[in-house]
């Protein structure tokens, strides 16, 4: 186990210093000059100097992305050009949101999908199995933003039965907390579910045509310890991928659907930054989620070993 960690470890980190590369370089290729932006309307010669001075503008793009990685690498992300905020503390603030959200979401998407897929893959060529892949299909065609608006207007607007967006933190009241979070976490889980329940179907169709599960019905087992015991361990093994790959997702910001509902996190901060051109927050954000971006995978690599250990290499 410890020389498949390092194996992952040693293919992660190069993949994280370019990730580093994309994040700097391709911002520093943005038009505009964010020393007149941030001067103002004034355009004060000796402020725009200051600012370009103070930011290092006039340095060369390596030079900059050089004093930019040795900083992130100590553990500053820098500061925010606009409210001269750490970065730091915008993502602390912002986490605990994006993180609720991220969690509710892949609940939502794991009770619907896994047990959805099982049941389509059991009951193949079924009328269940045709309803299940129908709604699959459903919850991937239909877009986020579109299904969030339209849940506002019938559950929040027609029936009052949860509020149409905002977001109140649990420590203030965490019943108002939780129903703020329904209807978003449903919108994000849904189209997750009908991934889900797609590669849980293909899994377990090809699990249950295995030799091993032949082996199980012939000792006379019960069906339902066959499919959970035996098809269910081994058809797990992309989905826990998946679901490594979708939480990234989530925490990368849902910015549509955040804007929908009103609700601020990840994705609100990174549309806000990138308006008012504040490369730090953005820089700091995206790189932030990226390293969790890549972790999760590295999870995923472990989980999956563990559930089945001829995987470790």
């Amino acid at each position: 186990m410890q020389g498949f960690l390092l194996s992952r470890l040693a293919i992660s980190m190069p993949t994280l210093l370019i990730v580093t590369v994309l994040v700097f370089g391709l911002q520093s290729l943005l038009p505009g000059d964010i020393a007149l932006v941030l001067a103002g309307e004034e355009n004060d010669p000796a402020g725009i100097a200051f600012i370009r001075e103070k930011y290092r503008l006039d340095d060369p793009v390596p030079i900059r992305y050089l004093a930019w990685l040795v900083q992130v690498v100590q553990g500053d992300l820098g500061h925010s050009i606009k409210t001269q905020i750490p970065v730091t503390d915008l993502i602390l603030q912002k986490l605990p949101v994006t993180a609720q959200l991220a969690f509710w979401s892949m609940l939502v998407a794991l009770l619907i999908g896994i047990p959805a897929g099982i049941i389509a893959a059991v009951k193949k060529g079924t009328a269940l199995d045709h309803t299940a892949n129908a709604v699959g299909l459903a919850g991937l065609s239909i877009p986020n933003f579109w299904l969030g608006i339209m849940l506002i207007m019938v559950v929040a607007v027609e029936w009052g039965a949860l509020p149409p967006g905002g977001y109140t933190p649990p420590t203030e009241s965490l019943a108002d907390n939780l129903a703020g979070m329904i209807m978003p976490a449903f919108v994000l889980g849904s189209g997750i579910a009908a991934v889900f329940m797609r590669h849980t179907r293909s899994a377990m169709l090809s699990a249950l045509t295995a030799d091993y599960v032949r082996t199980a019905r012939a000792k006379g087992l019960f069906e339902r310890t066959v499919i959970v015991k035996h098809a269910l361990r081994n058809a797990l093994v992309p989905v826990i991928t998946l679901g490594a790959l979708e939480l990234g997702q989530l925490f990368s910001g849902a910015v549509l659907t955040e804007t929908v509902f009103n609700i601020p996190g990840f994705g609100r901060l990174v549309v806000e930054a990138v308006f008012n051109r504040d490369y730090a927050v953005v820089q700091g954000v995206v790189l932030f989620t990226a390293t969790a971006y890549i972790l999760l995978n590295l999870l995923a690599d472990l989980l999956y070993a563990l559930v089945n250990p001829r995987l470790r290499g």
